[in-house]
């Protein structure tokens, strides 16, 4: 590989991207080869400690590749413990009488990323100047308004020191996206280039389509791409599409083979999984099951807050359709 290469993480927005999703970030990575991993955004406790669960989703995926390939993943950001200092800057501004303008004044930026993570990107896009002067833009108009510190978690003082960090260092950087803006600043040439799409990378998109199913989307052919890829993942959602339909039966069918099969990957998984055949072993009155699926959820050693909601609201009554 190249001596650098540089992969912003889009966080939750991945799904929204075929040509940018998960499985795109690990055939690059596969591509490349590189001898190490570092995380720009996370700190060694938060990487440790799992706290990236709630930060970026996009690991859930790439610390397994790596751990199977032997390539060590290393999180640099030392003063991950600033970020939290934006959320209590704006906590702060909401208590103040004359807060409201300055928080729509935040808002009107956070719009103004959103629109430019929901655009249709690519790898090549990702690493393009047209979209790294859209982040730029947003970004000093930020910092301009509300100072580098606080206001940004002290973004661009924790993004110096990395980059300070992996001066000397060969291997691939992936970091979320404001500060993928001072990376790529830093190393220009590492940035992501064109990229062919892998079978993988489809089957990443058509899973990533079934998360956001929608009334308008073509139901039949999701579950037949579905069925075809035929994961664990994959009929979990198939089962998603059928209780939607209101065929809980057969969606019950469905997850009775997922609990048969190894569900442990991806890491969010799990609790999906368990959480929703609780309630579709509710529907056919299975109530001891439901609450050994219910009771199953909540001894994982991390799942999702939607799953353990479900859990602790099954295990207080038997679930109903509404």
């Amino acid at each position: 590989m190249e001596r650098m290469l540089v992969l912003p993480s889009l966080g939750a927005f991945h799904i929204l991207h075929p040509r940018y999703n998960a499985a795109t970030v690990l055939a690059i990575l596969e591509e490349a080869r590189p001898p190490a991993v570092y995380l720009a955004s996370l700190s060694p406790e938060a990487l440790e400690g799992g706290g990236w669960r709630e930060e970026d989703p996009l690991l859930f995926h790439l610390l397994p590749w790596a751990e199977r390939r032997g390539i060590p993943v290393v999180a640099l950001d030392g003063e991950g413990h600033l970020k939290a200092e934006a959320e209590a800057f704006r906590e702060a501004l909401a208590q103040h009488p004359r807060g409201a303008p300055y928080l729509d004044r935040m808002r009107a930026f956070d719009e103004a990323l959103l629109a430019l993570l929901k655009t249709p990107l690519t790898p090549e896009a990702l690493g393009g100047e047209e979209f790294l002067a859209g982040i730029r833009e947003v970004y000093q108009g930020f910092a301009q308004a509300f100072g580098e510190g606080p206001a940004t978690g002290f973004r661009k003082r924790r993004m110096e020191r990395v980059v300070e960090a992996l001066k000397g260092r060969e291997g691939a950087v992936v970091a979320e996206l404001l500060d993928y803006l001072f990376l790529a600043e830093a190393f220009p040439e590492a940035l992501p280039k064109a990229h062919t799409p892998t079978e993988e990378e489809r089957e990443r998109a058509l899973l990533d389509r079934a998360w956001q199913l929608k009334e308008e989307d073509d139901w039949t052919a999701l579950l037949e791409g579905l069925f075809a890829i035929g994961s664990p993942e994959a009929l979990y959602l198939a089962a998603q599409i059928y209780l939607a339909a209101g065929a809980w039966r057969e969606a019950l069918g469905l997850m009775e083979e997922v609990v048969r099969m190894d569900f442990q990957h991806p890491g969010y998984l799990p609790g999906y999984v368990l959480a929703r055949f609780g309630q579709l072993l509710d529907l056919a009155g299975e109530r001891e099951r439901a609450l050994r699926a219910y009771r199953g959820v909540l001894a994982l050693s991390w799942a999702p807050e939607e799953a353990r909601a479900i859990a602790f609201a099954g295990l207080r009554s038997p679930f109903r359709l509404g």
